[in-house]
């Protein structure tokens, strides 16, 4: 997988939902990894921001990603947008 970039919630939660699919598992195949259900997972897919950070931890080590911080590039937000 090509590195992303995610500048909110919703971006997140599209690369998380390319990269399990990419692993070939199902939200419920997912969570059985980690122990949450497949509503969680979903949850976590859609972006909603209640999602806690442990929970989206455990989901990018499940899927053998890993976050990375760096300076904001100075593109534009559509130029981001048009990444997804």
């Amino acid at each position: 997988m090509a590195d992303s970039i995610a500048r909110n919630e919703k971006q997140i939660g599209a690369i998380l939902r390319r990269a399990r699919k990419q692993a070939g598992l199902t939200q419920s195949g997912l969570g059985g990894h980690i122990h949450l259900r497949q509503g969680t997972v979903s949850r976590l897919e859609a972006g909603e921001p209640a999602v806690q950070l442990r929970t989206l931890m455990a989901a990018l080590s499940a899927l053998d990603l890993e976050l990375v911080v760096r300076p904001r590039s100075k593109g534009s937000a559509t130029d981001i947008e048009d990444l997804f």
